[in-house]
Order: C-alpha cells, then sequence, then structure tokens
C-alpha cells in the first residue's frame, strides 16, 4: 500500500544563562509566553513535561522566510506569474555561537532566512552548510551575548511506549508543546521521488506544518531527534531523525575543512557505551597535525581548547573559529592516566581541495555540464536551453543558496544560460559588481526557482 508522506516547512542551558544577561531577557519572554510557570506554582504543577520544556525552550528557534516559485515558461526577468511562498520551521541551537541545526527543506531556496529567540529576537541567518540527502543544514545567527544549547541526549537506547515532546513553530505559533510516546522506532518513509528518509522515530506527538526542524525531546528534557514529517491524511503519524544520526550528519557540517578550510586530521569513533560519552581516537589522516601531535589510537578525548567533547560533533565545533598555525590544547585519557596534548592546526592541503582550474566551481561552487538540445526538451519548458549541475562544493555560493546536483541551471541574471561560454560572459562583465549578488534560475523538477546567488573570488 502506498502512503502519502509530506515534507513541512516547516550542555545543560543554566551554566550559560545564568551569567549572561540574555537569562533575565528570555526568562521574561517564555513567562509572557506561557512556556515558563510563575514562581507561585506549586511543585505538583512542576511536572516532569513542564520541566522538560522549561529546560529546552530557550534553545528553540523559530525560522521563516520567503522562496519564489516561478512557472516554467516565467522568462528570465520579473513578472507578474512570481508565485512567492512563505515557509516556516524550527531549529535547535547546538553552539553558544549561534549555530543552529534544522532540516534542509526548511532553508532550502530561502531568500532571506529569519531566526527568532525565544526573547522575540529576529535576525538573520546564513546557511553554513546542508546535506540534502539527509534533509539536514546547519545555519548560523550572529548573536551579542552567548546563546543557551540544549541538553543532547542519545537515540541508542529509545523505548516504544516512553513519552516525547515536540517543541516546534506549528502552524506559525511559535514555541507549541506537544506531548505524545515513541510509536514504533527504525521506520523507513519515501518522501516523493527524490527523498527517502531511513531510520527514523515515529511518534504521536503532534507534528505540524512548521515543526520540521524541531526538537523531539524524552521526559528528561534531552534532545532524541529532529522532527522531520508527516503522514498526510492521518493523526498520530510523525516521524524525526534520531539525534544521533543527526549529529553524525553535523559533525561533517559543521568541519573545519568544511567551514574554516583548516585541517587537524584526527579521525574518531564514538566510545560504545552509552552511559559512558566520550570520544575515541580511532586514527590519523597521513601527514596530519594530528599525526604529529603525540595523539594515540585509542586515546579518549575529554576537552579540546577548554570545551567538553563527548561527541565527534562536539569536536568540530571546539576547533571552529581557529585558524592555521594556532596551537589547540587536547585534554585525553590514556591508559587511565589524564594527560594534554598540543595540536597546531594547518590549511588544507592542496591534495585535498577541489581541482583548480574550472571557474564556476571556484566562483560559483558548481560543476556545470551542456545538456544536449534533444535531452533538454524533455522538461517541457519554453527556455531554449539549460546547464546540468553535476556537482555542488559544500563550502560554495550554490551550496548556501540551497542549489542541488541534478538542477539545471537556465538563466543569470537577465540572461539565459545554454553554453558554458554564457555563463564565462556573465562573469566576465566589466559590469558584474553591479548586479551582485546575481540572480539565478533553475529548474528542478516540472518547477522553476531562483535566488540571489553571492558569487566567491577566493
Amino acid at each position: 500500500m502506498l502512503v502519502q508522506i509530506a515534507r513541512r516547512c516547516g550542555r545543560p542551558v543554566g551554566s550559560i544563562i545564568t551569567r549572561s544577561r540574555l537569562a533575565v531577557a528570555l526568562a521574561l519572554s517564555l513567562s509572557l509566553c506561557g512556556l515558563v510557570a510563575s514562581t507561585d506554582a506549586s511543585e505538583l504543577r512542576r511536572s516532569a513535561i513542564v520541566r522538560a520544556v522549561q529546560g529546552a525552550a530557550p534553545s528553540v528557534v523559530n525560522i521563516n522566510g520567503e522562496k519564489v516559485l516561478s512557472p516554467g515558461d516565467a522568462g528570465f526577468t520579473h513578472t507578474n506569474s512570481e508565485n512567492r511562498v512563505n515557509g516556516m520551521g524550527t531549529g535547535v541551537i547546538i553552539d553558544d555561537r549561534g549555530y543552529i541545526i534544522t532540516n534542509f527543506h526548511v532553508v532550502d531556496g530561502v531568500e532571506q532566512i529569519k531566526v527568532t529567540l525565544a526573547n522575540r529576537e529576529t535576525m538573520l541567518a546564513k546557511v553554513v552548510s546542508n546535506d540534502p540527502s539527509t534533509d539536514l543544514a546547519i545555519i548560523k545567527i550572529d548573536s551579542r551575548e552567548p546563546l543557551p544549547v540544549l541538553k543532547i541526549g542519545t537515540s541508542k537506547d529509545l523505548m516504544a511506549g516512553e513519552t516525547v515532546i515536540a517543541v516546534g513553530n506549528a502552524f506559525g505559533y511559535e514555541h507549541t508543546v506537544t506531548v505524545g510516546i515513541i510509536s514504533a522506532l527504525h521506520r523507513s518513509v519515501q518522501v516523493g521521488d527524490a527523498q527517502k528518509y531511513e531510520d527514523l522515530i515515529q511518534t504521536d506527538a503532534s507534528i505540524n506544518p512548521g515543526n520540521s526542524g524541531g526538537p523531539l525531546l524524552n521526559i528528561d528534557g534531552d534532545l532524541i531527534g529532529i522532527n522531520v514529517a508527516v503522514r498526510v491524511g492521518a493523526q498520530g503519524i510523525g516521524f524525526a531523525i534520531p539525534i544521533d544520526t543527526a549529529l553524525e550528519v553535523a559533525a561533517d557540517l559543521l568541519s573545519t575543512r568544511r567551514v574554516d578550510h583548516t585541517w587537524h586530521g584526527v579521525v574518531t569513533t564514538s566510545a560504545e557505551d552509552v552511559d559512558d560519552r566520550a570520544v575515541v581516537v580511532a586514527g590519523f589522516d597521513d601527514e596530519s597535525p594530528a599525526a604529529r601531535s603525540g595523539l594515540k589510537v585509542g586515546d579518549r578525548i575529554q576537552s579540546i581548547a577548554g570545551r567538553r567533547v563527548e561527541r565527534p560533533c562536539d569536536l568540530e565545533r571546539a576547533m571552529l573559529g581557529h585558524r592555521p598555525g594556532d596551537e589547540i590544547e587536547i585534554d585525553v585519557v590514556r591508559a587511565s592516566e589524564e594527560t594534554t596534548v598540543k595540536l597546531v592546526l594547518a590549511g588544507v592541503p592542496e591534495s585535498m581541495r577541489a581541482p583548480t582550474g574550472d571557474p564556476f566551481w571556484e566562483v560559483l561552487g558548481v560543476r556545470l555540464k551542456t545538456i544536449p538540445s534533444k535531452q533538454f526538451q524533455r522538461h517541457g519548458t519554453r527556455y531554449r536551453g539549460g546547464l546540468a549541475i553535476t556537482a555542488v562544493r559544500p563550502d560554495g555560493p550554490a551550496a548556501r543558496q540551497g542549489i542541488r546536483r541534478g538542477d539545471v541551471l537556465v538563466g543569470m541574471h537577465v540572461w539565459e544560460t545554454i553554453s558554458l561560454e554564457n555563463v564565462s560572459y556573465i562573469l566576465n562583465r566589466p559590469d558584474f559588481a553591479k548586479f551582485e549578488p546575481v540572480k539565478f534560475y533553475i529548474l528542478r523538477g516540472n518547477e522553476t526557482l531562483y535566488g540571489s546567488l553571492s558569487v566567491s573570488r577566493r
């Protein structure tokens, strides 16, 4: 039987918040929203669910933005046939510097990503990196104060029947709380022809449009999943990506090689014991800083540059913001004894970088391939032709705008892009800076999408 599924666009808090003026604003705001009980509430009313929500709410953000859809024959200039769609979703703060995890489909194609904190402050976010195959993305906001980080749990020990809590921007109602149980584990869900999710958590906690990217919590208030989809036409059937899976992807999306272009070379694995969260050194990249640092296979990493490390994602977070040449202190346990190792970061070597000589790869972050005329006609549009996008550089301008492998580039600014020479002409125009960020048009399936692209001149 076919099942129709629709994607919906949509460390403990205390030590960070109490030292910050942000705590006062968050507490006042959450109290006004009804997420923090008044001080005279009885202890009987402060159930485990209430405490879990109060602990998590400051780390949950609401995401809004506008994406533009236009029909395939709209042409390359502004028209009245544009279809502007307001998208909404949710995100979870995973680093106090403003890094947020959410679903890729929440920010895919959004021109301006607006993030609203629990204290009602709204700011613009940028896409750091994304992985369409797992429907996860990392975005970042710049806050004047350290932000509260949600307490991370594990999905290794989940049990069918245990209580779970979803918090999200349901139908645009910010910080909506719903409660249910885990209905099943290890579900596979097909979403259309292009997306299939594996190993999902199924829950009957209400997950609605706008909940995507938000947290699924256990009764202790730990983050155990990222809400992602609901079954159309059914009640009480929603799905979430297990947090262990999400953090494995996040470790790659936040890797220093991808974000900062620095290289450490540590190859890690997570400890198997659920009660003993640790990152274990499994090996090193050849000729890497890690190989020269004094680290040994089997070392259990405790902290990096003063930041506690419990997962591979924590390792990458701890090294973010540093530059080649920076010396990083790594505290490890080796043969039951604590020791400190110093690692000097390096730049990513040429052998690990993308091949040079392709201006489209360097400037736009894509590889382009000409599509034969007869093959292009299968798209059934009035465009005369286009260029197939065969690869997208993870840290490039195109990736940050949600352009995917398999999209077809049909226009930039007011010019069509039938051949590689068309793109070269646009990028090499002496007045190119006047219309940057440049508007781009792509075909994705039966839709024409467009956005603005700030090109890279690295």
